[in-house]
């Protein structure tokens, strides 16, 4: 079920950050502002039930074909349709849009003494960065007072009309009285695109929060918690994703000319154990997939798939990779860049 008042990326400029602590439900608030109005983002920094403290991931250095549409847009508000929230679209999407890696998502208390330690500070840092250098901020989330204009001025900065995005975290792999907010490819998040400073040149980094609460196996068309490993019963809110037995270490994406459509994955059992990997799947960036079956990796083994363009196909402007077992469920997935992909014959290493 998609959220309540629709889904959106915000491209603007933040002005200040606000840390809120002594509310049952905080949330790290911001001030930004794109080339009309002022907007307030919302940042859940602790949960309303147990266990309180959010996962987060933060990777300074992010690299994602979804940066290059970014780059594209107009400042402003944009509602993001079906076109969008879909595998290649603009939407985000935790599970199915490799934008890393979710087991590596770590609690954060929303505060705690001293400085630079709580979930809070963390996202102030890179706020403050982002004032101070005048960086491009990308929010994604669920807005609220665009479509009814709210008279009253907003309640923690102040300017008028009050209008904002909140939402700014995982949307899917919900239980109990949030389920209503499930759905695919409409998570919220958090990217901001610094300039050149200080000897380092532009980069990207982008933010990513989730409770506790949710599960990270979740059905592909509604969004709901389930574990495709047992049926359909749902997972026990929490559950990690699956470790990865077998990884994507490569791909051949650009090939030279006289090797052209030879493109390949090379893929490594990470495991002491063979894998067999009859039934499982290579997937690209529009969910075309390609069998394994009959293939089979030693321990600590590697094998380079050749890649049928029929079935699969890499794009050179940029895309995802995903390995999928026998019961669909993702293993691994990566992603690489339009840059990545521009030399011919070199092989992206993940």
């Amino acid at each position: 079920m998609d959220l309540s008042e629709g889904y959106v990326v915000l491209k603007c400029h933040a002005i200040a950050g606000k840390i809120e602590r002594d509310q049952d439900t905080p949330h790290y608030q911001v001030h930004v502002k794109d080339e009309q109005f002022s907007y307030r983002l919302a940042i859940n920094v602790r949960s309303s039930q147990k266990p309180y403290d959010l996962l987060y991931f933060v990777d300074d250095s992010f690299q994602h074909f979804i940066t290059d549409k970014l780059d594209q847009l107009d400042f402003g508000l944009q509602k993001l349709e079906d076109s969008e929230r879909q595998a290649g679209g603009l939407a985000l999407d935790y599970i199915r849009g490799n934008l890393f890696k979710v087991n590596e998502m770590k609690p954060l208390p929303f505060s705690l003494p001293g400085e630079n330690n709580d979930l809070n500070e963390l996202i102030d840092s890179y706020i403050q960065r982002a004032v101070e250098t005048k960086a491009v901020v990308y929010v994604f989330g669920e807005p609220w007072g665009v479509d009814r204009v709210e008279n009253r001025p907003d309640k923690v900065f102040g300017f008028q009309p009050g209008r904002g995005v909140h939402n700014l975290h995982m949307n899917q792999g919900n239980t109990g009285r949030f389920a209503q907010e499930n759905g695919v490819y409409q998570d919220g998040g958090l990217l901001i695109h610094y300039p050149s400073a200080q000897g380092v040149g532009d980069h990207w980094v982008a933010a990513f929060f989730a409770f506790q609460s949710q599960s990270f196996h979740t059905d592909d068309r509604t969004g709901n918690p389930i574990d495709k490993r047992v049926g359909t019963e749902p997972v026990e809110p929490g559950t990690p994703a699956v470790k990865a037995r077998v990884r994507i270490m490569a791909a051949l994406v650009n090939p030279r000319g006289e090797d052209s459509g030879k493109e390949s994955v090379t893929l490594m059992n990470s495991s002491p154990e063979k894998v067999d990997l009859n039934g499982w799947s290579i997937a690209d960036r529009l969910k075309r997939k390609q069998s394994l079956d009959g293939l089979s990796i030693e321990p600590s083994g590697v094998i380079t798939v050749p890649l049928d363009a029929n079935n699969v196909q890499l794009s050179n402007n940029g895309g995802i990779i995903s390995l999928l077992d026998s019961e669909d469920i993702k293993v691994d997935g990566v992603s690489y860049t339009k840059e990545d992909a521009q030399q011919q014959g070199w092989t992206v290493v993940f």
